[in-house]
């Protein structure tokens, strides 16, 4: 679980509830159902007329994949990839058959194998793996900018609940002012929850996908160096530093050890 999305939405929830809270304000005002009504279902409309079923369908796991990030070892892969430079410098680049039940677990990398040992020469080799990482970002870009849309319309929604709102009150004037105030004070429910669920869900979470998208394109060109590295015949030392010269500073020959202790 990534710890900071959990954070950051509690933290967010707990400030504005909080304030509002401390300024007199009773929890059971902001619970208004058409107002709920109109901005997520609403939302949910504009996200469904601007892009297929499958995707609207697909917010659920793609929320999942913001808050349960998968595992990224970078220092795993570096070290099956010096182990497939050292089995294919010793015993030829036809020997890693046997060693591709290793990469299994990442469908990029035992490719990448696939094309090796099939003997593709070093530029279609590069070709294709680049080819199959932009349909891989372009997948992750086509999620993220769902999001971004949906941070978008959801304000738009909750000034659309407001006006309505407005509108029912101001057609009832003329009655008690003090229910008037009132009315029009739940009119403008609606836009807070537009702008809290743009601000605090939508659009955080868009960042937070745009982020797991590099750390993976991170993993994706080490992967694609070093199969590149292997078919170039480079040693596995060499391969090896070169693959964590690409890593942040922190990250480089810990990943590994942590594996190993775990």
């Amino acid at each position: 679980m990534d710890i900071g999305t959990i954070a950051g939405l509690v933290l967010g929830l707990s400030m504005i509830l909080g304030s509002f809270l401390l300024e007199g304000g009773a929890l059971g005002a902001l619970v208004l159902l058409p107002a709920i009504m109109i901005v997520v279902g609403g939302t949910f409309a504009t996200a469904l007329i601007g892009n297929s079923i499958k995707a609207v369908t697909s917010i659920p796991a793609v929320m999942k994949v913001a808050i349960f990030p998968p595992s990224l070892a970078y220092g795993k892969i570096i070290d099956t990839l010096v182990e497939f430079a050292t089995v294919a410098r010793r015993d030829g680049v036809l020997a890693l058959e046997r060693e591709l039940e290793k990469a299994k677990e990442y469908p990029f990398l035992y490719n990448g194998m696939l094309h090796l040992i099939d003997g593709l020469d070093a530029d279609s080799t590069q070709e294709l793996m680049e080819g199959e990482k932009d349909y891989l970002l372009e997948r992750h870009h086509v999620a993220t900018g769902m999001f971004k849309k949906m941070g978008a319309y959801s304000p738009t929604m909750g000034i659309i609940g407001t006006v309505m709102g407005l509108i029912n009150t101001l057609a009832s004037a003329g009655g008690d002012p003090v229910e008037l105030v009132h009315h029009i004070a739940s009119a403008f429910i609606a836009t807070l929850w537009g702008v809290f669920m743009a601000n605090v869900i939508w659009l955080p979470i868009a960042d937070k996908l745009e982020f797991r998208s590099t750390e993976e394109s991170l993993l994706l060109d080490v992967i694609s160096n070093g199969i590149i590295s292997i078919q170039s015949g480079t040693s596995p030392t060499l391969i090896r530093r070169n693959l964590e010269l690409m890593l942040p500073p922190n990250q480089r020959g810990t990943e590994a050890e942590e594996e190993e202790e775990e």
